[in-house]
């Protein structure tokens, strides 16, 4: 009976085991996005739709390009501060994780036709860039003690008696956790004999989504101007989680149960390739007032992960299985490499500018983009994402994100202030995930060169399941509250 299992267990326990509970999560994931740009478009909050002569505007209306008076190049580094809290059996547990990168890099190259020539068509902008549209960079962890109906072995119980197969349920069985002997008993005894157990769980996530685009801007008369742009996006995102439970009362004082500990490791490693493409246009209504609009295709992007998980028990007591004494047990699923396909939504944004001669400038912007349209495939004939595809229908909605910014001329500076938020994606109205921004921006502009510097302050909710009980009621929830402050700074040369 073991030995029969064990091979249902690794059949199981490839990455489509895995996909079939998680694809949903990942097509959300890699479908929203962050404010982004150059320290002037982040101290706006992004709202840079209506505004155009920045490099940020190759991700939001590649029409600003069009505004451009002069060449330029500029680069752009980040450094971002993450913390996080986290709510769960009663305890709060605080942690963060930092990192350094690249927020923009590119160039914009303008041929403006000289005033007077009686050419319609004033002139246009080529530019190359990258940007940071996405950010996994994250730390959460969790402990306390669940109540006995929620913890760990509970779930390891109920799934093995209700016959559900799931990984950590299998490598569970191979490490002798929910082993029977001869008459059918658990090896460990049964699993409410062990008490309130202290459990706790890290979970670390890594990586970015950066787009590098290849945008033309045209200006008409001065008045009207219009763009378009394909853009590479690159996805890499790695996540870690190690889950651990541990029984503190003494082994001599336990009655019928031979648990101590386990500690359950799960790996999984992303990275894609996509395509997109965007065209937009701005219309100079007078000499203060612009409306812009643009529209973004669906990004298809080629994902090939790969996905590990092990698990290792401890006894306080020797178990015997199949003649043999153990003291611990182990389980690893090999590390296994799964691609798919991933058609996220398409965008659609609007925005309007108003510029107070030359003091400065508002700016708004709203964006529309419907997450229950994120499509999965495989290009492998024996699997299905029909029941991911559904998943994504019923449980994400269309969702509307707003951009607002400001900024202040005084003479040779500038002051910038923003505030963004990024509607909630799930028709689940009984929770809120919204994400909001404040942001804000200080700037120093010479005849050939500027010096920007942004922070953007962001804040969010998660609500996380470490595992799903059959009762509703008894899976645990870990609220987790994070925010990060991310600052940017940018230097550019006009030429």
């Amino acid at each position: 009976m073991k030995n029969l299992k064990y091979w249902l267990a690794v059949a199981l326990l490839s990455p489509a085991s895995y996909s079939f509970a998680q694809y949903q999560v990942d097509a959300l994931r890699f479908s929203q996005t962050q404010p982004s740009g150059t320290a002037r478009s982040l101290g706006v909050a992004g709202a840079n739709v209506a505004v155009g002569a920045d490099l940020g505007n190759l991700v939001t209306n590649p029409a600003g390009l069009g505004l451009y008076q002069r060449s330029e190049i500029s680069f752009s580094p980040g450094f971002g501060v993450g913390n996080t809290s986290s709510q769960a059996f009663g305890t709060t547990t605080t942690d963060n994780r930092n990192s350094l990168h690249v927020a923009s890099f590119g160039a914009a190259f303008t041929n403006r036709r000289p005033d007077g020539d009686g050419n319609p068509w004033r002139g246009g902008t080529l530019a190359f860039g990258l940007n940071r549209v996405n950010d996994f960079n994250q730390s959460f962890s969790y402990g306390g003690t669940p109540s006995i109906k929620s913890d760990i072995l509970s779930y390891l119980g109920r799934s093995n008696a209700d016959l559900t197969a799931t990984d950590l349920d299998d490598l569970a069985y191979e490490a002798f956790v929910t082993e029977r002997d001869n008459q059918g008993t658990y090896i460990p005894s049964d699993y409410d004999n062990t008490g309130p157990l202290d459990q706790r769980e890290t979970v670390l996530t890594t990586g970015s989504q950066t787009q590098f685009d290849m945008g033309y801007g045209a200006n008409y008369k001065d008045r009207l101007y219009i763009g378009g742009g394909i853009g590479i996006v690159s996805t890499r995102f790695k996540s870690t989680s190690t889950l651990s439970a541990v029984d503190p009362t003494p082994p001599s004082t336990q009655e019928g149960t031979s648990f101590g500990s386990l500690n359950y490791r799960e790996t999984l490693e992303t990275r894609g390739t996509g395509i997109n493409a965007r065209i937009g246009a701005i219309y100079r209504v007078t000499d203060a007032v612009r409306l812009g609009a643009s529209v973004q295709t669906p990004t298809v992007t080629s994902f090939s992960e790969t996905y590990g998980a092990s698990l290792n028990a401890v006894y306080d007591k020797p178990i015997t299985v199949e003649g043999k004494t153990y003291t611990s047990g182990n389980a690893v699923v090999d590390p296994g490499t799964f691609d798919y396909r991933l058609t996220s939504p398409f965008r659609a944004s609007g925005g309007a500018a108003v510029v107070v001669g030359k003091n400065g400038f508002l700016s708004g912007d709203v964006e529309y983009v419907n997450y229950g349209q994120a499509r999965l495939n495989s290009d492998d004939d024996g699997y299905s994402f029909s029941n991911n595809n559904n998943a994504i229908q019923s449980l994400y909605q269309s969702a509307v994100n707003v951009r607002v910014g400001g900024e202040l001329r005084l003479d040779i500076f500038r002051l910038r202030a923003g505030f963004a938020r990024y509607g909630d994606p799930y028709k689940d109205s009984s929770r809120d995930r919204t994400q909001n921004y404040y942001t804000g921006g200080v700037g120093l502009r010479q005849k050939n060169f500027y010096l920007d510097l942004a922070g953007v302050y962001g804040t969010t909710k998660r609500y996380y399941n470490p595992y799903v009980l059959p009762d509703a009621a008894d899976t645990p929830e870990v609220v987790v509250d994070s925010n990060r402050f991310t600052t940017t700074i940018t230097a550019g040369f006009l030429f």
